[in-house]
């Protein structure tokens, strides 16, 4: 089994650098394991080919059942105490669905540092977005969703502010950004970047367009902007 999530995670580390998303990761799949632990459930997906581990707040969910994690940030090496278990990669999720449909949500504990939110209404109310002028010959973040099919493979210029930003996972920071601009499912960029930035920067991220990327383990982003230019503002 290690073998598997060692390899999965190797191919996960090989495309993050060279690319974050727009779309939050999506991890899917039967379970073939499940426990639950410090009132989160951990579930181990059979996605087709390898097999992922993936964590969110506590669920009702059996072997079998099929799982589908949005928002699914992975989190390489991690320990939990309570299992007193090592996962090379897991994927923690803001939000599951089972058998196609959302279980009821459970109450969500802290967190370790740079872990992502868990569970609905987990993410709190964003930095303001008012007055965020667009970069010149650029576009906005919900331009970018709009032309992503004549945007990938392409250069995009885009500025915004950070609303989420953990470091160091898997090699690459990742950073959402958002502008005002758009609606819910495109009013949100993804990226991947060495610079380092905290929540509420404006920022100016130039970077290549790349869309429908399959990073392996059921690990899948609709649009991306892969090793970006950041610059803080």
């Amino acid at each position: 089994m290690k073998s598997y999530l060692r390899w999965g995670g190797l191919m996960l580390l090989l495309g993050l650098t060279r690319a974050l998303a727009a779309d939050a990761g999506v991890v899917s799949g039967k379970v073939v394991e499940t426990m639950n632990a410090a009132s989160y459930t951990y579930v181990l997906l059979e996605t087709g080919s390898k097999k992922s581990w993936v964590a969110a707040a506590q669920f009702p969910v059996k072997v079998g059942d099929t799982v589908a994690a949005k928002e699914a940030m992975p989190m390489a090496n991690y320990h939990s105490k309570t299992l007193n278990r090592t996962f090379d990669v897991i994927y923690f999720s803001g939000a599951v669905t089972v058998n196609g449909k959302a279980p009821v949500a459970g109450a969500a504990t802290d967190l370790p540092v740079g872990h992502p939110p868990m569970g609905k209404g987990a993410a709190p109310a964003g930095p303001d977005l008012s007055g965020i002028q667009r970069a010149a010959g650029g576009q906005t973040v919900a331009e970018i969703h709009a032309g992503k099919a004549k945007l990938a493979g392409k250069p995009v210029a885009v500025r915004g502010r950070v609303v989420k930003f953990n470091a160091m996972i898997l090699g690459k920071n990742w950073l959402h950004i958002r502008d005002g601009s758009g609606a819910e499912g495109t009013n949100d960029l993804t990226v991947t970047t060495d610079t380092k930035v905290k929540v509420g920067d404006l920022v100016m991220i130039n970077g290549t367009l790349a869309t429908d990327r399959d990073f392996g383990s059921g690990y899948k982003y609709g649009l991306i902007v892969e090793n970006a230019k950041v610059t803080v503002e």
